[in-house]
């Protein structure tokens, strides 16, 4: 009998936190679908962290997604829950290395548009605007808008525990 069973990797779901796990702020989540040799990928929230009394001279701290950047044909996109810093700050600063689509509610797509404009990016940068409780399908991602109550207008998804509704769709 053969103790060594293959395992199917096709259905992999995959979660790797760039950020925002273990700590507040620099939210960036990142959600894989499917093999390893030919993952889609999906990211959630791009944010930044603002530096602390133990980090003098530093004011804020970015998420590395240099491996999303490496692999940016395979992004799929990326999907902001809500307007705060710590959920796209980041966003005029690591747009450029990931270059995906946008998808947000119609206040944070405000908020961004804001700070692409500052960054001189606002015509390159598509941004979707997506109505809260809206559905929506990215690769191989089904996503749904869920309306949280939160500090700020049209949250949506408030945690990575409530982002993971971003049920797969079924290959079969």
């Amino acid at each position: 009998m053969n103790a060594k069973k293959k395992f199917d990797h096709g259905d992999d779901l995959v979660f790797l936190p760039l950020g925002g796990t273990g700590e507040i702020g620099m939210n960036c989540y990142c959600y894989g679908a499917g093999p390893a040799d030919d993952r889609r990928w999906l990211m959630v929230d791009l944010g930044v962290k603002f530096g602390e009394a133990a980090e003098p001279g530093i004011d804020v701290v970015l998420p590395d997604v240099s491996f999303l950047a490496e692999n940016r044909r395979k992004l799929a996109g990326l999907v902001v829950t809500h307007a705060h810093e710590d959920h796209i700050g980041a966003v005029p600063w690591l747009w450029p290395q990931l270059r995906c689509p946008i998808y947000c509610t119609a206040f944070a797509a405000q908020i961004i548009a804001l700070k692409l404009k500052e960054a001189g990016l606002d015509e390159e940068v598509k941004v979707h605007v997506v109505k809260p409780g809206a559905r929506l399908s990215l690769g191989p991602f089904d996503i749904e808008f869920i309306s949280v109550t939160h500090s700020i207008p049209e949250s949506t998804n408030e945690s990575p525990a409530a982002v993971i509704c971003c049920r797969r769709k079924s290959s079969r």
